[in-house]
């Protein structure tokens, strides 16, 4: 704690509070991540008085290299200066109405403000004003909790998460990045809320699925709101995954265990946001490709296709990114198959240029995700399938090296076969360009022009074109 107080910032605040008779106190995150050892450059200052008044004495003292951001509606201020960011709000009391999560606001003291908060660990506050520099203002028991490792609300949770329920979310969220226990009465709170949940824009929700996916172990959120029956409101097609069917003695794996356990596999190698939604996703359609046969037992036949199928209408109605991002996961569940069969299969190079060619640039990230995807209690099975990989990543190398077949695009054009026969654009011309391009993934020809061109007048006789 020392050299957090005892920081530049810090002294700034105190005599500019100081010669505006105003109390100041740095409170909730930044407190908690400093006394959990955790980096943190987004600090909350909340004031007995104007936020703004000393926002503004703060930054003209910081001069040129800072910048001021006022929002009087909600009586805030910021001021960023280098690297950090400095949150001003005069302390205040909230009360709710049913139909919203916006309060209803009031100028209040600090133990106002400390009760509004969301969580006892979140309450913690230190006052930053000269004469009692340092000094700790826990009303709630929260450095208890902290070291406890235990998330709990200041008062009483079925109220907190009525008032806002986006604090069941942030409960859960911080379980997650944390790896805390959420105290039981504060738990049974969420499941007894859950359906408020309903009132929440789906951007904010998403905000805190983010944040937890992001966490080292994201399979503690993801069992915290299944638990929570959450998860079946936000979620329903993660939640569709549970549950094991049984028939003449033979039951497939849980889909949401496995599920989860490819994502904290992946989490373990990557720190990709959107890889993390992939592994979420990747078997998204198993529910509805699955069939039983007393010969085969069970099977998902093409649930990765009818998966890459699902994920827009998903990130439509969760309000995810529809761009680059939407198309990646799609990419990710649609190929996730492809190097298990490469690895299982003896490995042509005419699969391995298919697969780098449909892959382009994202192929590591996709043998990663295949590589989570193995979650068998078997230690061989897993040494098998893993030295199976090395062997397709060594391929994908050697091919990659020797035909250049990534991301690329086939030597001969649209436009090239358009002049060469005198076409209008027509299907022959697409039938055309797409053989030159098969011709080249299948090692009939290389990945050259004279060969192309050459194989391009060749097939133009066989289809009739000349």
């Amino acid at each position: 704690m020392k050299n957090f107080l005892q920081d530049d910032i810090f002294k700034l605040v105190s005599e500019k509070a100081d010669a505006k008779a105003q109390e100041c106190y740095v409170i909730g995150g930044y407190v908690r991540d400093c006394l959990l050892k955790r980096v943190s450059k987004d600090i909350d200052i909340v004031v007995v008085g104007s936020g703004i008044e000393l926002a503004s004495a703060v930054a003209n003292e910081l001069g040129s290299g800072s910048s001021l951001a006022v929002f009087k509606n909600y009586g805030t201020a910021q001021v960023k200066f280098q690297d950090i960011e400095v949150e001003f709000v005069g302390a205040r009391k909230e009360s709710y109405q049913s139909d919203s999560r916006n309060p209803i606001v009031e100028n209040g003291s600090l133990e106002d403000d400390q009760k509004r908060r969301d969580f006892t660990i979140n309450a913690l506050a230190i006052c930053l004003n000269k004469n009692r520099f340092g000094e700790l203002i826990d009303p709630f028991n929260g450095l208890v909790d902290l070291k406890n490792k235990i998330i709990r609300t200041p008062l009483d949770p079925s109220i907190t998460f009525s008032d806002d329920p986006l604090r069941m979310m942030r409960a859960i969220r911080f379980a997650a990045q944390l790896e805390f226990y959420i105290e039981e009465k504060t738990f049974d709170a969420i499941a007894a809320n859950k359906e408020r949940i309903k009132i929440i824009s789906k951007e904010r929700i998403v905000d805190e699925l983010n944040k937890m996916l992001l966490s080292k172990r994201p399979s503690i959120g993801f069992e915290l709101l299944d638990q929570s029956g959450l998860l079946q409101l936000i979620l329903p097609e993660l939640y569709a995954l549970k549950g094991v069917e049984n028939k003449d003695g033979k039951g497939h794996k849980e889909i949401f265990k496995h599920t989860l356990a490819v994502v904290d596999n992946l989490a373990a190698h990557s720190d990709d946001l959107w890889l993390r939604w992939a592994a979420v996703f990747h078997d998204i359609a198993k529910p509805q490709t699955k069939q039983y046969d007393k010969k085969t037992g069970w099977t998902f036949h093409n649930h990765n296709f009818i998966g890459e199928k699902m994920i827009p209408g998903i990130f439509r109605r969760m309000k995810f990114p529809m761009n680059e991002k939407m198309k990646f996961v799609q990419k990710m569940v649609s190929l996730h198959m492809r190097p298990i069969a490469l690895s299982e299969d003896e490995i042509t190079d005419s699969a391995v240029r298919r697969l780098l060619f449909e892959a382009g640039d994202d192929i590591e990230k996709l043998m990663m995700l295949c590589e989570a995807d193995i979650t068998s209690k078997n230690p061989e099975k897993v040494k098998k399938y893993l030295a199976n990989f090395k062997l397709v990543r060594q391929k994908l190398k050697d091919i990659e090296e020797k035909d250049r077949v990534r991301n690329f695009q086939p030597p001969i054009s649209g436009e090239l076969i358009m002049q060469t026969f005198n076409l209008q654009p027509c299907a022959q011309v697409g039938d055309l360009k797409m053989a030159i391009k098969d011709a080249i993934l299948d090692g009939i020809i290389p990945n050259e022009y004279e060969a192309a061109y050459g194989f391009m007048l060749q097939k133009a006789k066989e289809m009739g074109i000349v």
